[in-house]
């Protein structure tokens, strides 16, 4: 007898506790709790996570996202 399994959601799979796809700028702002503007802005100024382009849409690889997120983290408790 076989179980009909559902098709697993790609958000679901998860890689250092990031999605195993690449990020769009609404993602950016859930996982940082922030309005999607503000992620607009952090790449208008380059002080958030370094994205990509392709074509007319931005998007961030997680394994940026993560080496962002470590080295902000570096960089409070070294303060």
């Amino acid at each position: 007898m076989s179980t009909a399994r559902e098709p697993s959601d790609p958000r679901a799979t998860l890689r250092a506790g990031l999605p195993d796809r690449y990020l769009t700028p609404d993602d950016i702002a859930e996982i940082f709790e922030v309005p999607t503007e503000t992620v607009y802005q952090w790449r208008r100024k380059r002080t958030g996570p370094p994205g990509f382009r392709i074509g007319k849409y931005v998007r961030y690889d997680p394994a940026d996202v993560r080496a962002y997120v470590d080295q902000r983290k570096a960089l409070d408790t070294a303060a």
